[in-house]
């Protein structure tokens, strides 16, 4: 692993593969780090790419700030991590919150130096429920969240991993050990981080940022995802992006990189060779 040092605060990043190689930088979802990509790293890796994940400040092991969660700090977080990096010609994949950095990357700093997205469960184009976006999450909902984690964070996030599997009694689609593990990487992250990070993804709208988006772009959401219904997320994504390619898991939950991980590894993996 290794450290990116920003303006009073540093990103860690891990780094593997052909150096040589095209480079894929994986930004992960909310409230966890680079770890959820656990099973798709060997696979970009074996696939001859160079591939590179890191922990969003502060989650994971990068350092926490007080403030700057939004997504043009994030942004900047990833255009820094390129430039340090003197990355050519390189593939976002961004999984659930980790969409709206690769949008807003290319919104602020162009798509030169880009040659293909991915958005995996993405929370692309927007979460909010508005008169324009029906099937969004209503607000009260976003505000219980938002009451729950700064009144009960370690209770909900308990929860809240259940619900990313669609797990229950009658259908334990992940095992105990992977609940546990999600939940000690999401306990350790920053409070205040956690929370700043979730008002970014509740409250941001992409839409007209979409509709710039002209690389290759692959889309990637659960038809049976409770956390970002595909009605305002994939399904939205894949009207408003030009030159997609729309994959629907039709009884996947929001953590697919996990419940559906050989499907989702021969799927990007073939997005990323292809032409």
């Amino acid at each position: 692993m290794a450290k990116l040092k920003r303006n009073g605060y540093k990103l860690n990043y891990v780094d593997y593969g052909n150096k040589n190689g095209q480079a894929v930088i994986l930004i992960h979802g909310w409230p966890l780090s680079l770890q959820s990509w656990e099973y798709q790293i060997p696979k970009i890796v074996e696939a001859g790419f160079r591939c590179i994940a890191y922990d969003r400040k502060g989650f994971g092991k990068s350092c926490a700030t007080w403030d700057n969660y939004d997504y043009d700090d994030l942004a900047e977080d990833l255009a820094a991590l390129i430039t340090e990096l003197e990355l050519k010609n390189v593939v976002l994949v961004g999984f659930s919150m980790g969409g709206g950095e690769v949008i807003r990357y290319i919104s602020n700093y162009g798509n030169d130096n880009v040659a293909k997205i991915a958005l995996i469960s993405s929370i692309i184009p927007l979460v909010k429920q508005h008169d324009d976006n029906k099937d969004g999450v209503p607000q009260k909902n976003l505000d219980q969240i938002l009451d729950q984690l700064q009144n009960n964070r370690l209770d909900f996030l308990q929860t809240f991993h259940k619900g990313f599997y669609n797990y229950s009694l009658l259908h334990k689609s992940v095992n105990q050990a992977q609940l546990d593990f999600d939940f000690s990487v999401a306990s350790s992250a920053s409070p205040n981080a956690t929370i700043k990070a979730a008002l970014a993804w509740m409250d941001t709208d992409f839409r007209e940022e979409c509709k710039n988006i002209d690389v290759p772009t692959l889309i990637i959401h659960g038809k049976a995802d409770q956390t970002v219904p595909i009605s305002t997320a994939g399904n939205q994504a894949a009207e408003l992006i030009k030159n997609n390619i729309y994959i629907v898991y039709d009884d996947a939950p929001h953590g697919l990189n996990i419940t559906h991980k050989d499907q989702l590894n021969k799927d990007l993996v073939e997005f990323l060779l292809s032409i």
